[in-house]
């Protein structure tokens, strides 16, 4: 998810009451919320695709990070103290309490992350695979504003001393769970519903359904199948009543091309790219003695271009 999510995550399980556990608690949680998305710092090396949801994601980083984020919360409240500039009413910093926190805000990272399109590699370095569990888009307006909200009513309640301050949060994370688990209930529904049709048009099963979560709307999708050399797209709406629509063409993926095996082997970007991509499709227009290959992922645009795409010139 984006880091206003994993933000909001960290900052309601603090208001949940385990914040009051520790000094810095809050702190805590909101950074280790985010703290596998160090990997973005790949940018700086033109390895965006090839670093990010990998390593920094994996079971190896989820035991030393903490660690590291523990010894660095209690440094920084001791330098606090040396210079004279800690706040006299924060708790006492406790380092067990500090650690465990840095473990439940850095889990809550890879589960939120998995539920979107975009994958994870959460078994990084020993093994390199994707999972998706397709249930939420990237950026989901209505998990911002359950968890926003909890925070909010929280914080205020617990301003106001009021009892169970903490019980606003604690209900915003269990609606947040119940939703995500219902969207990718209806994920799954909807590529049985698919595949089904698929079929029904002498097609055979489709490769591969994929189910996306599109922007604001929990009851519309936007599907994608395969059927091994094309792709085919479609629209499945849950209101008023669950409506499948499917276009008749096929789209060619062109991915057997040899252009294309040549810009892969000849373009790291293009090589990067192909191995993040997990619906992959080409466009090659051929000149003389050359042949420019575009490629993009048909999870986010039906025809290459924009971001989700890379392009190379090879000989022919």
């Amino acid at each position: 998810m984006d880091n206003l999510a994993h933000t909001l995550a960290g900052a309601a399980l603090a208001e949940a009451g385990l914040k009051e556990k520790t000094g810095l608690g809050l702190a805590t949680l909101m950074i280790a919320a985010n703290l596998p998305d160090v990997d973005a710092l790949g940018l700086l090396f033109g390895e965006n695709l090839a670093w990010r949801r990998g390593w920094t994601h994996g079971p190896l980083a989820l035991l030393i990070l903490p660690a590291l984020l523990a010894l660095a919360m209690v440094a920084f409240d001791r330098w606090q103290a040396r210079r004279g500039s800690r706040p006299a009413t924060r708790p006492q910093v406790r380092f067990g309490w500090v650690l465990a926190l840095a473990y439940i805000g850095i889990l809550s990272h890879p589960l939120l992350d998995f539920l979107n399109t975009y994958g994870i590699r959460c078994l990084m370095p020993f093994s390199d695979r994707w999972f998706y569990g397709d249930a939420l888009f990237i950026i989901d307006l209505w998990m911002w504003t359950a968890l926003a909200l909890g925070v909010w009513v929280a914080r205020r309640r617990r301003r106001r001393e009021q009892p169970y301050p903490s019980r606003p949060a604690v209900a915003a994370l269990i609606a947040v769970t119940f939703y995500a688990g219902a969207m990718g209930t209806a994920g799954v529904v909807a590529e049985s519903m698919v595949t089904r049709e698929v079929v029904a048009r002498g097609l055979g099963p489709p490769e591969i359904v994929v189910a996306s979560p599109v922007p604001i709307n929990p009851f519309r999708r936007a599907i994608v199948f395969g059927t091994g050399d094309a792709y085919g797209f479609g629209e499945l709406s849950w209101l008023p009543r669950p409506s499948l629509t499917l276009s008749p063409a096929l789209v060619p993926t062109n991915m057997a091309d040899p252009a294309v095996a040549s810009a892969a082997a000849r373009n790291d970007e293009v090589a990067d790219f192909l191995y993040w991509s997990r619906l992959p499709f080409a466009e090659i227009m051929r000149q003389p003695g050359k042949a420019r290959v575009t490629i993009g992922d048909a999870r986010y645009n039906r025809t290459p271009g924009g971001r989700f795409s890379v392009e190379a010139v090879v000989p022919e």
